[in-house]
């Protein structure tokens, strides 16, 4: 009985320790340079606005709450998380408010969790033209 029940206790770990090895963890190959449009995620969802003549009201939103996204290149939305606990996303759209639906380069680490494109932003610039 004693041996049984170590047995089932250290198939119990190896199955654990497989599943922790198996998960995927931010920023694991998944460092990005992309650019992109901040964008008012809400405005550009919801009623399509987003460019120059949308800037001040996408500013306005963000000192409300409303999340700043990047709109890549490539068409995918990517929702700027922080893997700090708990988190406001007060400081992400701190960071992203200048450059309200403008075009910047982001280097930072992807994450894809149940359909959503997250990224952990490490920097931001203004893109060239």
């Amino acid at each position: 009985m004693r041996a049984a029940l170590s047995m089932i206790a250290a198939l119990g770990f190896l199955f654990a320790g497989t599943t922790a090895a198996d998960a995927e963890l931010p920023g694991d190959d998944e460092r990005v340079v992309m650019t992109a449009q901040v964008i008012d995620l809400s405005c550009k969802v919801v009623h399509d606005l987003s460019g120059d003549g949308h800037r001040e009201c996408a500013q306005v939103c963000a000192d409300q709450g409303v999340p700043l996204a990047l709109l890549a290149e490539d068409g995918n939305i990517y929702h700027p998380v922080s893997m700090e606990m708990p988190s406001s996303g007060d400081e992400i759209n701190q960071m992203l408010r200048p450059h309200a639906e403008q075009m910047v380069v982001v280097e930072g680490d992807v994450v894809e969790r149940a359909g959503v494109n997250g990224i952990i932003i490490q920097s931001v610039s203004p893109a060239q033209n």
